[in-house]
């Protein structure tokens, strides 16, 4: 049976899609959850040990957060048109997201101690980078790199056309072995823009004590606890995905599978 792919349930009352703890992941750091909410409905929260992104996957709604208003947020109609607008809510911070329209919406989240700011994270700051060449090219948007002020949490986004791979060559996190490599749990959120197909995700590691190959639906969701974890996007269906990564030192630094190494990234 398969333990890493998680597929989308209602959504529910509160437009729940997807809730990820540490308690139902296994692990120590990532929590993550999808919402759906119909316009006019809200959705809010207070976190008192978690700093949390607000992800505006596609709509537009007002965001307030520690007594700010943000204002109405959000410019794109699906993930695969142009970058996203986010917000950083740290620790015992109340939030709200009231939809204008449509929204989904991600909640990425990871412990925290506090002390940070509020702050929106607009589509020109989390920018478009093309990485690798050929069939490995795919567009990456930083929303919360490690370069950006936050305690634990990376989030990321990435395109990936149809035809081609992504987070690949293959590369791992799974250890705290500093400058080489960091231990950084991750979630990927999965979007194919025909809304049908599938796509691929293999989770292993090289002494074989984890290998799972999963066809990805629309909106499910892979945990990768460890190991290597490429993705491949079939002929024809365009690719996005949002990752959360956190663990305890806030960098990201990888090793290649070395029957990839010889590849650019």
């Amino acid at each position: 049976m398969q333990r890493l792919l998680v597929h989308p349930f209602g959504p529910d009352a509160q437009g729940l899609v997807h809730r990820i703890t540490p308690k139902s992941a296994g692990w120590g750091y990532v929590g993550f959850e999808a919402r759906d909410l119909a316009p006019g409905a809200m959705a809010s929260g207070e976190d008192a040990a978690n700093e949390l992104c607000l992800v505006l996957v596609s709509g537009r709604a007002r965001i307030t957060a520690g007594g700010q208003d943000l204002g109405v947020l959000g410019a794109r109609l699906s993930p695969f048109e142009g970058g996203p607008f986010s917000v950083y809510v740290p620790p015992r911070t109340p939030w709200t997201v009231a939809a204008v329209g449509p929204v989904e919406l991600a909640i990425c989240a990871s412990p925290a101690k506090g002390g940070l700011p509020v702050r929106v994270i607009t589509p020109e700051e989390a920018g478009e980078i093309t990485r690798g060449s050929g069939t490995n090219t795919r567009h990456v948007r930083n929303i919360l790199p490690d370069t950006a002020a936050a305690e634990t949490l990376l989030v990321v986004e990435v395109v990936t056309p149809g035809g081609h791979w992504s987070s690949y060559p293959p590369h791992k996190h799974d250890t705290d072995d500093f400058p080489h490599e960091t231990y950084l749990e991750e979630t990927y959120y999965h979007r194919l823009k025909r809304g049908s197909g599938f796509a691929l995700q293999r989770v292993y590691t090289k002494d074989g004590s984890l290998d799972e190959t999963m066809a990805i639906a629309d909106r499910d969701v892979v945990l990768v606890p460890k190991g290597y974890h490429p993705v491949g996007a079939p002929h024809g269906f365009d690719l996005w995905y949002l990752n959360v990564m956190a663990g305890p030192r806030r960098q990201w630094k990888f090793t290649m599978d070395p029957d990839q190494a010889h590849l650019p990234y």
